[in-house]
């Protein structure tokens, strides 16, 4: 399932957050220092040094909103979410296809978990640069994103992706993996459906004596599917 996640930062939080980021100066590195063996031959761009107080500071602030942005945690679950990290592509930088990797290690805490699902949270307009889609290639071909600040895309992170050379301006993004509490990904969008089914009905039809039934489905589906 590929998913819009709209509005994760208002207006005001992207240019706070815009403003710390074209401050940092020498916080931007060489994006091929977090990159695997594969990802590194085919990633040009420059991203805020990972446990940088600017990187732990604005991450932070984002996984707040996630915590209280409902479309997300109906369609993630997430168990874990890794700390947000930022980059920057311009002057012709790409990141060509690949996979991320299944596991990783959470700064710091020497936990590993598993990267269920990848998300891009857009931070600058689509207008203020050329180029520089995400590529996101599943079974309905190559899925083309690129979206207003603010808003992110949430996908498998078992499918092939890539980012497309900055033509013009600047792409600056914030990305990270989420641990989901359902790992497959049939099982998580039949839940989201089922969720969405039963607000649509609750908003429509409040109080419809179907929804204790179809609520006790959802939860009994997700005891059986969740996994720590």
């Amino acid at each position: 399932m590929l998913l819009r996640v709209p509005n994760v930062l208002d207006a005001a939080q992207v240019r706070e957050v815009r403003a710390r980021l074209d401050a940092a100066g020498d916080a931007w590195i060489d994006g091929r220092a977090t990159a695997g063996h594969q990802g590194a031959q085919v990633k040009r761009n420059r991203q805020i040094a990972e446990g940088s107080p600017i990187a732990r500071e604005l991450g932070d602030a984002i996984v707040r909103a996630l915590e209280r942005n409902a479309l997300f945690l109906s369609a993630a679950l997430p168990a874990r979410i890794y700390p947000p990290m930022f980059n920057r592509y311009e002057d012709a930088e790409a990141f060509g296809p690949h996979v991320d990797g299944g596991v990783r290690l959470l700064p710091g805490t020497g936990i590993q978990m598993r990267t269920d699902l990848a998300a891009t949270l857009f931070l600058a307009e689509p207008d203020s640069y050329g180029g520089g889609e995400l590529v996101v290639h599943d079974s309905y071909g190559a899925q083309r994103v690129k979206l207003t600040a603010g808003d992110m895309v949430l996908y498998p992170a078992t499918n092939v992706h890539e980012v497309t050379p900055v033509t013009r301006g600047a792409r600056i993004a914030s990305f990270f993996w989420v641990q989901s509490l359902v790992r497959d990904d049939a099982q998580r969008t039949l839940l989201f459906d089922l969720d969405m089914a039963i607000m649509r009905l609750n908003r429509d039809v409040a109080g419809h004596a179907s929804l204790v039934g179809l609520t006790g489905t959802y939860h009994n589906l997700l005891r059986m599917w969740a996994t720590p």
